[in-house]
């Protein structure tokens, strides 16, 4: 595996913070399927960014981790159901993610068909959809593991100000990895976090809360001038 990339893995396992899941250093006895589970979404996370590491153009930063999406797959904006192939007909397949084999990390009592991300499926289902290759543009998040209410494992929260400033050197060691790379941000936690770090940015709708359909024609018209810039 890339040396930068097992580093920067080693960075992530490193954090911790109250009330913070992180994916791929912690266990959540309720709902991680085997005691391997924090090894699966790093190997998971590893394959995604050494896949991506050569020909990526495009970075889309969102906020943070959410309970249905890099909890339990390892991978930002990405949902464990996306990588089980159980949203291909809707035009995301799992080898759009990953050539490498992939595996769920949660018990499949709580979620069959693995946890689904709305946000995910928008974000993979509009650049596909559009024709964009899908080792052309990388997802992370300002905040890179999961923030969650006091005992309530199964929810997202907004990072406070403390941990997005705690977490700012894994975003900078994010963006170290894909140095030349367009940088969008989705959201306004995201822009910020980009600007404290003096990374030229641009800015579009998040697609949470109603965001989608303005998600997708501001990132479409942003994927048209890369296009056109080649």
């Amino acid at each position: 595996m890339n040396a930068a990339i097992d580093r920067f893995i080693a960075q992530l396992c490193a954090f911790s913070a109250p009330n913070v899941f992180n994916p791929w250093r912690s266990f959540d006895a309720t709902h991680d399927a085997t005691r391997a589970a924090p090894t699966i979404r790093r190997r998971q996370l590893a394959a995604y960014l050494a896949e991506r590491r050569q020909g990526a153009r495009l970075l889309l930063i969102a906020e943070a981790a959410g309970y249905q999406g890099a909890k339990f797959s390892g991978i930002a904006m990405t949902s464990e159901r996306i990588l089980l192939g159980h949203l291909a007909a809707r035009g995301i397949a799992p080898q759009a993610v990953l050539h490498a084999p992939v595996e769920r990390s949660s018990r499949p009592q709580h979620k069959p068909l693995g946890f689904n991300e709305p946000t995910a499926t928008v974000v993979w289902g509009t650049l596909l959809g559009a024709g964009f290759d899908a080792r052309a543009w990388v997802n992370w998040n300002a905040f890179a593991c999961h923030p969650h209410r006091p005992g309530e494992p199964l929810s997202n929260r907004t990072p406070t100000r403390a941990e997005l400033e705690a977490g700012r050197p894994l975003l900078a060691g994010f963006l170290q990895l894909f140095d030349g790379a367009e940088v969008v941000a989705l959201g306004r936690h995201a822009a910020q976090s980009l600007t404290l770090l003096e990374v030229p940015h641009r800015a579009v709708r998040h697609p949470s809360m109603g965001g989608a359909a303005r998600f997708r024609a501001e990132i479409l018209a942003i994927l048209a001038g890369l296009r056109a810039s080649r």
